[in-house]
């Protein structure tokens, strides 16, 4: 399975649902609190090509957009080819 990244913070709702779907589906992740390390806010905004709300999500290092972006790969069945390797 390719790697999976999520920049979050604990007090957002969308993170959490994000998590949610990602664990139900058993996709093992690497989580970064952009309100514990404010440094890693600037890093994901630059990554994500300006994404400035959380939750930002990366397949392989793609960025994917946020949970309402997840959940739309998740329901159009392409989520799971994205996380498969290659």
């Amino acid at each position: 399975m390719k790697p999976v990244e999520i920049y979050t913070t604990p007090i957002c709702g969308f993170c959490h649902a994000a998590k949610r779907l990602l664990t139900q589906k058993g996709v093992s992740f690497s989580e970064i609190d952009v309100m514990s390390n404010p440094d890693k806010r600037a890093e994901m905004t630059q990554r994500s090509g300006g994404g400035r709300t959380v939750p930002q999500i990366f397949i392989d290092g793609t960025p994917i957009g946020g949970c309402d972006d997840l959940h739309a790969l998740e329901r159009s069945g392409k989520l799971d080819g994205m996380l498969a390797d290659a």
